[in-house]
């Protein structure tokens, strides 16, 4: 379908193009430009963490960040509520994931639920901050992981920018991945970062996203005659050169863009606020919301499922985020996981509807989706 509202657009202005042009016409360092470790030095400036390393995706970043843990065996314990890239990077990692429950304030892990699933095979908890929103208990569950001396790495892939208390999302734990796929705050098209204070978790993930091989500022091996060693199995994980040149360009404006994705969600609100039949994303008190997505939660899912199909025929999109990866049909073929494993994760999941949220978003767009809206609870 060609949809009137599609359910994201990518924010780009003309330097974004000149940024990836720069490097085209330079007919040079397409795959390892200096424009990678520029963006990375942005990213851990922004986030006020030590390092940062690019990945080609989000799930390469957390795969390669748990081996550089190693995190190989055991359990990890995780959402069901996620993209499936989170529990994914566990399995390829060589662990188990372990899915726990989630809280329905901003649909992150529920601490009380992962204390219950803590024993001696767990090696981690990665919590994820769901569409632009810190998880709500990430606090508490820093404080449960070092009680348990277990570590925590947050799949923060959706909420660049989001704060709690002040601080930012992806400094609570020994490492945090972000995202920078194609509807996220901020893009490269593909690709992601690991972020840490550890130099030493820093410069595992450099080998295992260059095939395992040693390399230094001076001896890059696009650029030297020199043999090169190898000290370890690795991966081709590493981000272009000109995905990394839009990522530099992007993060230059990304204060900009949140503030338009926050102006437009805070209108919305708005519009909505009098339709008793949705609750809203509403930003809590002590949280910075970025909104990266806008997520709405009926009563039923019914009623949720009637709505979609309503504003389908509106040419409004909307999307599902996200259906339990548990009751997907891998883990449930491999893992026997049956309907009512998580009871609350799987009723919130049969109630939320995300819809259209962008910067670029007009006030007549928005207020033709709050019409659609309306008018399907009026019986329209």
């Amino acid at each position: 379908m060609r949809w009137g509202i599609p359910l994201f657009k990518s924010y780009w202005e003309e330097d974004d193009i000149e940024s990836i042009a720069k490097v085209i016409r330079r007919g040079s360092y397409w795959a390892t430009g200096p424009e990678v470790e520029k963006f990375e030095k942005k990213i851990s400036n922004f986030l006020g963490t030590s390092y940062c390393v690019s990945f080609n995706s989000g799930t390469s970043a957390l795969h390669s960040v748990l081996l550089a843990h190693k995190i190989t065996s055991g359990e990890v314990i995780v959402p069901s509520f996620t993209f499936i890239a989170t529990s994914n990077s566990v399995l390829l990692s060589g662990a188990k994931p372990i899915f726990a429950e989630i809280e329905s304030e901003t649909y992150g892990l529920d601490v009380e639920d992962v204390k219950k699933r803590i024993n001696k095979k767990t090696r981690c908890i990665m919590p994820i901050h769901y569409g632009g929103l810190a998880c709500k208990d990430i606090k508490a569950i820093k404080e449960l992981a070092e009680d348990h001396d277990i570590l925590l790495i947050e799949d923060a892939a959706e909420s660049l920018g989001s704060k709690i208390d002040g601080e930012m999302v992806g400094t609570f734990g020994q490492s945090a991945m972000f995202s920078f796929c194609q509807n996220k705050v901020i893009t490269t098209g593909e690709g992601g970062v690991i972020v840490t204070n550890s130099r030493d978790i820093y410069e595992k993930m450099k080998l295992i996203r260059s095939h395992g091989r040693v390399e230094k500022k001076s001896n890059d091996y696009f650029s030297t005659t020199k043999n090169m060693d190898y000290i370890q199995i690795g991966y081709n994980f590493r981000m272009p050169t000109m995905s990394a040149a839009l990522g530099l360009s992007q993060i230059g404006k990304i204060n900009k863009i949140i503030k338009m994705r926050r102006k437009n969600a805070k209108y919305l609100n708005k519009k909505l606020e009098g339709v008793s039949q949705i609750k809203l994303p509403l930003e809590p008190k002590n949280q910075y919301h970025v909104y990266q997505m806008y997520t709405i939660q009926l009563k039923n899912s019914n009623d949720r499922d009637r709505l979609q199909n309503h504003l389908a025929k509106a040419r409004i999109m909307t999307k599902v985020y996200f259906d339990p990866i548990h009751l997907k049909t891998f883990y449930k073929t491999e893992y026997k996981y049956t309907a009512g494993y998580l009871p609350k994760t799987e009723e919130l999941s049969k109630k939320v509807l995300t819809l259209p949220m962008y910067a670029s978003l007009k006030k007549q767009e928005i207020d033709y989706v709050v019409d659609s809206i309306k008018s399907f609870f009026k019986g329209g």
